[in-house]
């Protein structure tokens, strides 16, 4: 079902039935007519939210990115470790795989994510326009979402954690809450977004 301004009819996903899509108001929702499944509802200000939200996770991860991730101490010998270093420390391990896809699951896919949802919904929600490229950017962002695997990261660094604080000292820097922030914001971001609205929005946005 692709949730556009332009398609007149929707197909409930329990039942098959077709109907022809409703014109929502904000805090409307739409129920199937054969077995009253829950199909969509227009959320309140989810543009406007889903856009502090985004804005809040880029500045979380420029954090996460430019701050000590943790610090380890061990007798008179203290190490401090940025995000990017768990890339460069597993290819140093003999795991560069493993590091590309640390690399591509917690740097890279956030970076576009964010990137994406600020190019899509910031002039939407400033001006009532669309830049060049926002209608397939918008497709591309709603696959992608998939491959944001920044929660999967935290809950093996905690693992890490755990067992390395039992041979040195740590010390959870900024940045490490930074990562924890971010993933709290960008999972809001994400979930709040009616996309319906955002396509019904992008199609009939000035150019």
């Amino acid at each position: 079902m692709r949730p556009s301004g332009s398609s007149k009819h929707l197909a409930c996903p329990d039942c098959d039935a077709l109907f022809e899509a409703p014109v929502l108001k904000e805090g409307e929702q739409v129920l199937c007519p054969q077995c009253h499944a829950l199909l969509f509802h227009y959320r309140r200000n989810s543009l406007h939210r889903a856009s502090a939200l985004t804005i809040a996770a880029g500045f979380l991860f420029l954090v996460a990115n430019f701050f000590p991730f943790m610090t380890l101490r061990a007798g008179y010998r203290e190490n401090q470790m940025v995000l990017s270093q768990s890339v460069s420390g597993l290819e140093a391990q003999g795991s560069p795989y493993l590091g590309a896809a640390v690399a591509i699951f917690t740097l890279v896919a956030p970076t576009l994510i964010i990137g994406g949802l600020i190019y899509l919904l910031l002039p939407l929600v400033a001006s009532s326009r669309r830049l060049p490229g926002s209608i397939p950017l918008c497709r591309w962002v709603y696959r992608m979402r998939r491959w944001n695997m920044v929660e999967v990261f935290l809950l093996g660094a905690l693992v890490s954690l755990l067992k390395l604080g039992k041979l040195a000292t740590l010390t959870l820097g900024i940045s490490f809450w930074a990562f924890v922030g971010l993933i709290i914001c960008l999972t809001a971001a994400l979930a709040s977004i009616d996309y319906r609205e955002l396509w019904a929005r992008l199609e009939n946005a000035q150019r």
